[in-house]
C-alpha cells in the first residue's frame, strides 16, 4: 500500500535545527527508504510564505502564502510503498525531524483512472 509521509515543522524551529547539519540525516534516511524498496518519490517544498493558494467560488481568488493559519508548515513529503500502516508508521518514526516536528502519515489511493495518465 502507498502512504504519504508529510513533514511539518514550526517555522520558528527551522533556523537552527535544519540549517545546522540535519541534511546528512535526511540523506541517510532517504537512502534507507530507497535501499528497502519503499521510496516511490518525494519533494522538499519552498517556504510556505512563497505559496499562492487558489480557490474558485464563482470567481478565482488568489491568496499569497499558506491559506490555512497553522503553527506548523508543510516542508515536504515522501511517497512510500510498504506492506501496511504499521510499516509506514515505523518509517515516520525514523524521520530526522521527529523529535521536534510532525510527520503525518496518510494512505494514498491507487488505481484511479486519472493515475493511468501518469504512465502514458
Amino acid at each position: 500500500m502507498r502512504y504519504a509521509l508529510l513533514f511539518y515543522l514550526d517555522p520558528a524551529d527551522r533556523g537552527g535545527t535544519i540549517a545546522e547539519g540535519a541534511y546528512p540525516d535526511w540523506v541517510e534516511y532517504t537512502r534507507a527508504l530507497k535501499k528497502n524498496g519503499a521510496l516511490v518519490g518525494g519533494e522538499h517544498l519552498h517556504e510556505a510564505d512563497t505559496a499562492t493558494s487558489v480557490r474558485v467560488r464563482g470567481d478565482r481568488l488568489l491568496t499569497d502564502g499558506p491559506f490555512a493559519e497553522t503553527k506548523e508548515h508543510l516542508l515536504g513529503f515522501f511517497l512510500i510503498e510498504v506492506p501496511d500502516l504499521d510499516a509506514a508508521l515505523d518509517w515516520a518514526a525514523k524521520a530526522p525531524l521527529i523529535g521536534f516536528g510532525t510527520v503525518e502519515v496518510r494512505g494514498a489511493h491507487t488505481g484511479a483512472a486519472w493515475q493511468a495518465v501518469l504512465n502514458e
